[in-house]
Parts: structure tokens; C-alpha cells; sequence
């Protein structure tokens, strides 16, 4: 029963915007997306994104229909060299 309703709500939610909108990908902010994306079954990928007042990383997720993870991946790649914020962790201290 709930592994039913939780297919008609991914088909009439996720599914039904990105195909109604021709979207490739959604965006969120964090890694908040992958408990949102895994109850429908729907790959997704987060990068770095940047950094908070306290240097502290934060990342953005890309989320997608079922068998779009190569158009993820490609999405992700891209903006990684888009903004080239990733860098390496700062050196421990001696």
C-alpha cells in the first residue's frame, strides 16, 4: 500500500514537473534533496558549492528521473568548472 501511493505521488510530483517542463535536472540547495529524491527511486548528485563565514563547505544537489544519472553527472562536471570552488582542505596544523 505505501510503496503504491509513494509511486502515484512521485509520478504526479517529481516526475509530472520535469516532464511537463521538459526540465533536465532540479536544483537544491545542500544535500537536503537525497532523502526527497530516494523515496522515488530518482538518482541525484551534489558538488561543492561553496564556502559559509566560517569556511565551512556547503554543496548543491542535482536531482533526476530514473536512468538520467549521465545527464547529472554531465550537469555537476559542468558546474563544478563553472565556478571552480571546490579546493583543497587547509593543512594540518604541526
Amino acid at each position: 500500500m505505501a510503496i503504491k501511493r509513494m509511486a502515484r505521488l512521485s509520478e504526479q510530483g517529481l516526475e509530472k514537473l520535469m516532464k511537463e517542463n521538459s526540465f533536465d535536472a532540479v536544483v537544491f540547495p545542500g544535500a537536503r534533496a537525497s532523502a526527497v529524491l530516494a523515496i522515488g527511486g530518482f538518482p541525484g548528485i551534489t558538488v561543492p558549492a561553496g564556502y559559509d563565514i566560517w569556511n565551512v563547505p556547503f554543496g548543491i544537489s542535482f536531482g533526476g528521473l530514473r536512468g538520467s544519472e549521465p545527464k547529472l553527472i554531465e550537469i555537476a562536471y559542468g558546474f563544478e568548472q563553472a565556478t571552480k570552488v571546490r579546493k583543497s582542505p587547509p593543512s594540518p596544523l604541526l
